[in-house]
């Protein structure tokens, strides 16, 4: 920037000056311009003075003692990992001092006897609530948005305490989890790197609309994402890109958590799914389904979805949908095993929610098994907000009881879900040119999955903000 200063003022001075000295001779003009030139610059560095706040590189050194720079790689003893500027500028083996690597004010941290590994990515999360079975189920209906954005300050921080620093948001006011995005990018909050759909786009009387209170209430919710045929879902989808959305949710079936006996089927129509991809597509952005039932899975699907979110029911043809159309699956296990348990202690669920929960939880085990078995892409998801905030490594330990192994496992929340998010080069590996996510523990997670439920270090962009 200085340098810029120096050279225009440079030029407009030089300008000013050669009015003064069309009689010289040619020679003469041009030792003189080059001289004054000279001069300029030299007056403009005595004016500014020599204190110049020049933009410092900020650098970070970080001496792992086992780095797993690539999930699917073989893991690395004694390494240095340098960071300029929030990103990762290389990786060196051995224990190298900031000294010898030319840095005289380096920030040297000692990860000699952890496990270091890549910030994690969790696919489908719900940072602005959280279910809890003795709260008053009518609770919202007395909250504004700036109480639900209060809440959400401790479940944001759990989350990128727990080693998540990147979420895609699935489900909350638009405006609000905007709002919550913007001040986490300017360090105003401390939560993980967002992108958000806003609401579902949704059927009417499907999931994602509202249910269980009186008319008029119900149509106090004016809500964009609900629509009714191709064109009218063609308008919800641009709603949601106008409102901010990086990626557009639909529910392609009913949900477990809707308050009305509408079943897991299919709900939004072939053509309704098929004219929100091409929508979003062309606006950029990819789509995420909400399905549980095998019917709404493979239409979705093969309207172009890119994620199935749950998947509840796969069939063979899904399975072979998924391959053909290279689509992934985010399971998010540890919500059905969230809601199984809270049936246990909570009473106030109503019974048309507590038939599907019975209804859908013991087939979910199932379902991850055929998709793991037919090669279908994986990426990590929780649904957390159904489960607790900062509890989401615990999907790890269920999609490894349910057969995927640790290092499996550990790629679906990184290099997986880094490239459905389409943020593969910025994420989700530890190299060159990628931000500077990196989390730690204290002992090998492709030995004990359970470790990353143990986050003791995390840096999201160059910042550490767990230690």
């Amino acid at each position: 920037m200085l340098s810029k200063t120096i050279k225009v003022t440079t030029e407009l001075l030089t300008f000013s000056f050669s009015f003064t000295i069309n009689t010289f001779s040619h020679n003469s003009k041009k030792l003189l311009m080059k001289t004054l030139r000279s001069t300029f610059v030299l007056l403009l560095l005595l004016i500014l003075g020599t204190d110049f706040s020049y933009t410092q590189d900020n650098i970070k050194i970080i001496h792992a003692g086992t780095l797993l720079a690539v999930p699917g790689e073989k893991p690395l003893r004694n390494q240095t990992i340098i960071i300029k500027n929030g990103k990762i500028e290389g990786v060196q083996s051995g224990f190298i001092s900031a000294s010898d690597l030319g840095f005289d004010n380096a920030e040297v941290t000692d990860l000699k006897n952890k496990f270091v590994l890549p910030g994690l990515i969790d696919m489908h999360t719900h940072v602005t609530g959280e279910r809890n079975p003795k709260a008053n189920p009518h609770e919202w209906t007395t909250q504004n948005d700036q109480d639900i954005a209060f809440k959400s300050i401790p479940y944001l921080k759990r989350t990128l305490h727990a080693g998540f620093t990147t979420v895609r948001n699935l489900g909350a006011d638009a405006e609000l989890i905007g709002a919550i995005q913007r001040a986490i990018d300017k360090e105003l909050l401390e939560g993980p790197r967002i992108i958000y759909s806003g609401g579902a786009i949704s059927a009417t009387g499907g999931h994602g609309d509202s249910h269980g209170y009186r008319t008029d209430i119900l149509e106090l919710n004016d809500n964009p994402g609900i629509c009714d045929g191709a064109d009218d879902c063609r308008r919800a989808v641009r709603a949601r890109v106008k409102q901010g959305a990086g990626v557009i949710k639909i529910t392609a079936t009913g949900g477990v958590l809707s308050n009305t006996a509408a079943g897991l089927s299919q709900q939004l129509t072939d053509a309704e799914m098929k004219a929100i991809v091409d929508a979003a597509n062309s606006l950029g952005r990819k789509v995420a389904a909400h399905a549980h039932a095998a019917d709404g899975i493979n239409a979705a699907l093969r309207a172009g979805v890119s994620s199935i979110d749950h998947g509840s029911y796969l069939n063979d043809e899904s399975v072979k949908l998924f391959l053909e159309k290279d689509a992934w699956l985010v399971p998010t296990l540890l919500a059905g095993v969230s809601v199984r348990d809270e049936v246990l202690i909570n009473d106030q669920i109503p019974p048309a929610i507590v038939d599907k929960i019975n209804t859908v939880v013991p087939v979910v085990e199932a379902s991850f098994k055929r998709a793991l078995k037919g090669g279908v892409k994986i990426a990590f998801g929780t649904d957390s907000g159904v489960s607790k905030h900062g509890e989401n490594a615990r999907e790890f330990e269920i999609m490894v009881d349910y057969g995927m192994d640790e290092a499996h496992a550990i790629k679906t929340a990184t290099l997986n879900a880094a490239e459905l998010l389409g943020m593969k080069n910025q994420i989700g590996s530890i190299e060159k040119g990628k931000l500077a996510d990196i989390v730690a523990v204290d002992s090998d997670p492709l030995k004990d999955i359970s470790e990353l439920k143990n986050i003791t270090f995390v840096m999201k962009g160059g910042k550490i903000h767990k230690k």
